[in-house]
């Protein structure tokens, strides 16, 4: 299954990621579905066994943060190319969050880079990966999670980000970016949840009946031999 989910801070892109991993583990038999969930605006993947202690997420992103807004740029610009590697696409799984998405809309906002006219303009480099996407993965399918203001506001006063750059005042415009960015995505498979008056749980489920028409040959393969098998 390949998914590329996107959506504003606090609309469940991250959370509707770890539970389709649950899910594919759980009902298709993949112990070891990879997400990657290190794009714009959380970069901080965490670091083991490079310093003399452990870097967390959080200090990694501290210091990406820091950086100045050519060498941000080419280092997520490294990032986002990788992702396109054929070793990912060789598993039968990749999942990724924001990715390329979330550089297109955050970057002009808070990093100073890929602005329109800019070097590197992030959404004409979108569309460039759309279509690197669909070359290797045709079966890849664009999640679209949104909410609505008031949700996400509330949300951010529940669970405050304080390294997140995201602020109350851009939750409109952050949105409806988004919304432009899927709406403008190349891909023939889509699907758009609203997680306003759902839990992680209902957001799954509805992810799950709209996926149904999304499944691959071999998808539903995986499906029914992982069932016989634990029946």
């Amino acid at each position: 299954m390949r998914l590329i989910i996107i959506g504003c801070e606090y609309t469940g892109a991250t959370t509707l990621a770890r539970n389709v991993q649950a899910w594919l583990r759980d009902d298709f038999g993949e112990p070891a579905a990879m997400i990657h969930d290190h794009f714009m605006p959380r970069i901080g993947e965490g670091r083991k066994g490079i310093t003399d202690h452990d870097i967390t997420p959080d200090e990694e992103q501290t210091e990406l943060m820091k950086l100045e807004p050519w060498a941000l740029e080419m280092f997520m610009r490294y990032m986002i190319h990788y992702h396109l590697g054929h070793h990912f696409y060789a598993d039968n799984d990749h999942i990724c969050v924001n990715w390329y998405y979330g550089d297109a809309v955050y970057a002009p906002m808070y990093f100073g880079y890929g602005g329109p006219g800019m070097y590197a303009d992030r959404r004409v480099m979108a569309r460039g990966h759309d279509n690197h996407v669909n070359d290797m993965a045709p079966d890849t399918v664009l999640v679209h999670l949104t909410a609505s203001p008031e949700k996400i506001r509330e949300r951010m006063s529940a669970e405050p980000r304080p390294i997140s750059p995201f602020r109350d005042e851009d939750i409109e415009h952050v949105l409806d970016r988004f919304a432009e960015e899927a709406s403008h995505g190349l891909f023939r498979r889509k699907i758009s949840l609203d997680t306003t008056n759902s839990t992680p749980e209902e957001t799954l489920a509805e992810f799950k009946r709209k996926i149904e028409s999304h499944l691959t040959d071999r998808d539903r393969m995986r499906l029914l031999a992982h069932k016989a098998l634990t029946a």
